[in-house]
C-alpha cells in the first residue's frame, strides 16, 4: 500500500472512530488500516474512539492490535483509559482494561492525571469502581 494510500486510510479511520461509526472502522481495519498509527493531528484511532466511548470500536481496535497503553496527541491528549475514564464511558474503560491498559498509567509520560483521577473529578463512579476493582489507586 502506497504511503499516500496509508495516509488516507489513517485518517479515515481516526475519523470513523471518533464518530461511532463501528461499520466503517471495521472495514477499514480488514482494508489494511494500521491502528497504530495516529492522523496528523497525533490522535491514534484507539484514543478517539476511548474518547467517545464506542466500546464495539475499542475492542475492534485493540483486536487489530493496537497498544492499549500509547499517549495520543502531541501533548495535548493522553492515553486512550485516561480519555475514557475523564468522560465516565465506563465500558470503553472495561475494553481497554480487559485488553491489558495499564489502569494506574498517568498520562502525558507519567506526569500527569491518572484514570482514575480523571474519573473521580468527573463524578463518574461507576468508572471509578471498576477502574479500582482492577488495581488502579490515586
Amino acid at each position: 500500500m502506497s504511503r499516500r494510500r496509508r495516509k488516507k486510510q489513517t485518517q479515515k479511520l481516526v475519523l470513523a472512530a471518533e464518530l461511532g461509526r463501528t461499520t466503517e472502522v471495521k472495514a477499514l481495519l480488514r482494508a489494511g488500516a494500521d491502528p497504530h498509527t495516529p492522523d496528523p493531528d497525533g490522535t491514534t484511532p484507539l484514543y478517539g474512539a476511548s474518547v467517545h466511548g464506542t466500546a464495539a470500536i475499542v475492542r475492534a481496535i485493540l483486536e487489530a492490535g493496537a497498544d492499549p497503553d500509547v499517549e495520543s496527541g502531541h501533548g495535548d491528549q493522553g492515553t486512550p483509559l485516561c480519555g475514557a475514564a475523564c468522560w465516565g464511558h465506563t465500558e470503553a474503560v472495561r475494553e481497554l482494561l480487559a485488553h491489558g491498559a495499564d489502569p494506574n498509567l498517568r498520562e502525558d509520560h507519567g506526569t500527569g492525571n491518572s484514570p482514575l483521577s480523571w474519573a473521580t473529578q468527573g463524578s463518574h463512579e461507576e468508572t471509578a469502581a471498576v477502574l479500582r476493582a482492577a488495581g488502579a489507586s490515586a
